[in-house]
C-alpha cells in the first residue's frame, strides 16, 4: 500500500519538479534520493515531504536565481585538503578527470553530479581507500570519513562501534563511548540502546557511521552521503552539526544529492560531464 502511494508520489513529483523548471538531470538526482529515503525508512512520502507540488516548489526555490549557488563567505584557515589534477579510470570508463580541489580549516565543500560521475570515487582516494591513476592528493591533519554504506558490523553494538574506531584514535573506552553517545543524540539517536548494529534501519546505520567518522575530532570529514534514511527532522539536525563542525575549525567534504542547503556551504564541485572541472566558489591551492 505504501509502495504504491510512494511510487505515485514520485511520479508526480517528477512532474512537478519540471513544471518548476528543474534541469532534468537535476530532476532525476532529487528523485532518486527521496526513492532511497523512502525505501530505507518505509515511510509514506505524504506525510514525510508533504504534496508534490510543495516539495518541487521548496527544490526550486532553493536552488535560487540562476545556479542557487553561492560562495558563502572566504575562510580564512589553512589548507586541509588540496587535491590537484586527480584522474581515475576503471578500464576503458573515464570516471575522474584531472579533478582540482581546495578545502580550508572552517569551510565545507559539498561535491555533487550526476549518478556515476565519480563523487564517490573522489571522496575514496581523499580518504587514502583508493589511488588516482595521475595527480596528487595533499592532506594536513586526521581524516574521519563515512561511507555512502557499510562501514559497521552486523554483531557490534553501538558502544562497541564507538570504543572500537577510538581505540585507533588514542581515546579512552570511556571517552569514546561518552562522546558517540553525545554525538548521537545531537542526530536525535540515543545509542544507549543495546541492539546490534544488524538489527538498526538503515538511517540509524548512518547515524552510527556519521558519529564514527567525527569520534576524536579529526580536522577533516569525509561525508559520502551520509543522511541516507534521515528523517526530515534529522536532515535538518545533520546540516546543524555541519555548520557547528565548520565553526570548531573542521574541513568538510560532503556528497550530496539534495541541493537545499547548497546556498550554505563554501564550495561546490560539480563533477557533471558536462559541468565545468572546477565547482563554482573553488579556490586552487596555493603553490
Amino acid at each position: 500500500m505504501i509502495e504504491a502511494h510512494n511510487n505515485q508520489w514520485l511520479a508526480a513529483l517528477a512532474v512537478e519538479l519540471r513544471r518548476c523548471g528543474v534541469a532534468p538531470d537535476l530532476a532525476h538526482h532529487v528523485v532518486h534520493e527521496v526513492a532511497t529515503h523512502l525505501r530505507d525508512s518505509g515511510e509514506a512520502a505524504s506525510q514525510v515531504f508533504g504534496t508534490p507540488a510543495a516539495y518541487a516548489a521548496a527544490v526550486a526555490d532553493s536552488l535560487g536565481p540562476s545556479t542557487g549557488i553561492y560562495q558563502a563567505r572566504r575562510p580564512t584557515g589553512q589548507v586541509r585538503l588540496a587535491v590537484r589534477g586527480v584522474s581515475k579510470r576503471y578500464g576503458r570508463r573515464s570516471v575522474l578527470r584531472n579533478v582540482d580541489l581546495t578545502v580550508r580549516a572552517g569551510e565545507i565543500a559539498a561535491i555533487v553530479g550526476a549518478n556515476g560521475c565519480g563523487k564517490s570515487t573522489l571522496l575514496r582516494i581523499c580518504a587514502g581507500i583508493l589511488s588516482p591513476d595521475s595527480g596528487e592528493v595533499f592532506i594536513d591533519g586526521r581524516i574521519g570519513y563515512c561511507p555512502q554504506e557499510g562501514g559497521t558490523y552486523d554483531f557490534l553494538l553501538p558502544d562497541e562501534h564507538f570504543v572500537l574506531v577510538g581505540a585507533g584514535r588514542g581515546m579512552s573506552r570511556d571517552q569514546a563511548v561518552s562522546d558517540g553517545r553525545r554525538q548521537a543524540g545531537h542526530l536525535g539517536w540515543d545509542a544507549r540502546e543495546r541492539v546490534l548494529a544488524r538489527h538498526l534501519s538503515g538511517g540509524t546505520r548512518q547515524k552510527l557511521n556519521l558519529v564514527m567518522s567525527s569520534l576524536g575530532d579529526p580536522e577533516i570529514l569525509l561525508l559520502d552521503e551520509p543522511y541516507q534514511g534521515f528523517d526530515r527532522g534529522t536532515y535538518l539536525d545533520f546540516w546543524d552539526q555541519l555548520w557547528e563542525w565548520r565553526n570548531a575549525g573542521r574541513a568538510i567534504v560532503v556528497v550530496t544529492h539534495l541541493l537545499n542547503h547548497l546556498d550554505r556551504v563554501d564550495t561546490v564541485l560539480d563533477l557533471t560531464p558536462s559541468a565545468p572541472v572546477t565547482g563554482v566558489g573553488q579556490r586552487r591551492a596555493e603553490p
